[in-house]
């Protein structure tokens, strides 16, 4: 026999299932896991000590903003590699790169800050993820096509709700992207360009998804006073569809809102017994997306993370912002727009009830356009390894480990990946489970992650000991 590409030998494979570690060799070959054991007699053009070390499937960050980031391979570092993401779900909050054929100028905000000011418009889905493809880019990536970019392209009038024409137009959008390879389709009517949206405007875009197998991701329109009528109408839209609901990075916004996890979290266990539904939520205490001045009195602090009129004021506290300007906070936040902003306004006991709860799966919600980004674009995965399984015994390591591998992938439908298998891609990641640690923080937030040793992407190594060898590994993924 050949000899193998790749074994990986001595480490402690925890294999995304949560099941127990176990010491073994993994062996790789063309891209994919050939061989599991004791594998020290096994010829190999290559071999990666991990004596003393865990070897994991590559993280998969279930709710990532990547659609940008994966056209732009960087030169030395990118985030989610460094951490031992390989594999995204992009396309989230309503918000995708395609299709989108309006001009810039038409294209309203939060989405215009999101494709950013650039020439790449992408008329179909199936152009986008030929560009990706064409690239060849650093993660694996999986997409979803956004309700919102539908919108702005196909709705005349943002401020109602979509005619039968303009949505019957939105659901033809969504039946070509799923044919080009999306995995379902995303809302945000959160958002103001889709808050408008009625649930039976989601529905019926959303009406492809039954055929093709897909899903839907959804920001809810409410994370605040309102969570629960917003919990009900998206489980609703789950229903009506038939189809799995994914509730992105749930949680409780608003100081008067702590402690009420404990509420939905029961409330979406009840539902889960009558259908497929599932959360997300990132490892922090602090959410971040667009300064919106009528929400700033709802956070104990405010951070700017980019302002369009006064660039000055990226990565200072609005309090301090407001005090010199004169001004309250909102009339602070006004000047400021369009801004991006990090809101101090969850509670740490909501966080961790949330990301401990069965079935929750880790991502991100990274912004890679943000000037100066929250830390959990650099930071969320190892923090659940060594802050919250090593540090606070919130959960075991392999639990930990599940929540961002095994069972994202299931969720996802992404067959062969998130498992250390015979036959599952060659997705792997070496960490030092007694130094893993997020090092990024709201001062320093492009800060890398410590403890890390290697990353492999489809069998490549992507990442060695803090070092991008390989920014090409990664392709394109459909659901199946």
């Amino acid at each position: 026999m050949p000899p193998l590409d790749l074994v990986i030998e001595g480490g402690d494979v925890i294999d995304g299932s949560a099941a127990p570690r176990v010491r073994q060799d993994v062996g790789v070959r063309g891209g994919v896991i050939e061989r599991l054991g004791d594998l020290r007699a096994v010829s190999a053009h290559r071999r990666i000590d991990a004596r003393g070390r865990i070897v994991a499937p590559g993280f998969i960050d279930a709710h990532a903003h990547d659609d940008r980031l994966l056209l732009e391979p960087p030169a030395d570092r990118h985030p989610k590699l460094m951490q031992g993401v390989t594999t995204v779900v992009a396309g989230n909050c309503g918000w995708s790169l395609a299709p989108l054929r309006i001009p810039f100028e038409r294209v309203p905000p939060p989405l215009r800050e999101f494709i950013g000011r650039d020439d790449r418009r992408f008329a179909r889905f199936g152009d986008y993820l030929a560009a990706v493809r064409g690239i060849g880019p650093a993660t694996n990536a999986a997409f979803l096509v956004g309700h919102t970019t539908l919108r702005a392209q196909h709705v005349q009038d943002l401020d109602r709700a979509a005619t039968p024409a303009e949505t019957a137009a939105m659901a033809r959008e969504v039946e070509e992207a799923l044919e080009a390879g999306a995995i379902g389709l995303s809302t945000g009517v959160f958002y103001a360009p889709a808050r408008a949206a009625t649930a039976h405007e989601m529905t019926a875009v959303g009406a492809p998804l039954r055929a093709h197998g897909g899903l839907i991701a959804m920001h809810i329109r409410d994370e605040s006073d309102a969570i629960d009528e917003a919990l009900h109408e998206a489980l609703g839209v789950g229903r009506a569809l038939g189809v799995p609901l994914v509730i992105s990075h749930h949680k409780l916004t608003g100081l008067s809102n702590h402690g009420r996890s404990a509420s939905t979290l029961r409330l979406l266990a009840r539902a889960a017994k009558g259908q497929p539904v599932c959360i997300d939520c990132y490892p922090y205490a602090a959410s971040s997306t667009l300064l919106i001045p009528a929400r700033v009195s709802q956070s104990a602090r405010v951070r700017i993370t980019w302002s369009e009129p006064m660039p000055q004021h990226t990565g200072r506290e609005l309090a301090d912002i407001a005090a010199e300007m004169g001004l309250g906070l909102e009339q602070a936040a006004q000047r400021l727009c369009p801004a991006g902003a990090v809101y101090f306004s969850m509670d740490e006991a909501d966080v961790q009830r949330i990301l401990a709860a069965p079935g929750t799966m880790v991502g991100s919600d990274g912004l890679p356009n943000d000037v100066q980004p929250h830390p959990r674009l650099w930071g969320a995965f190892p923090r659940v390894l060594g802050h919250y399984a090593r540090d606070l015994k919130l959960f075991a390591l392999e639990t930990a480990v599940h929540k961002m591998t095994g069972l994202p992938a299931a969720r996802f439908g992404l067959v062969g990946r998130g498992r250390i298998a015979a036959g599952c891609a060659a997705d792997l990641v070496v960490f030092d489970a007694a130094r893993i640690a997020d090092r990024a923080s709201y001062d320093d937030p492009l800060a890398a992650p410590a403890g890390i040793d290697a990353v492999l992407v489809n069998g490549r190594v992507a990442v060695a000991h803090g070092v991008l060898m390989d920014a090409h590994a990664g392709m394109v993924l459909r659901r199946g």
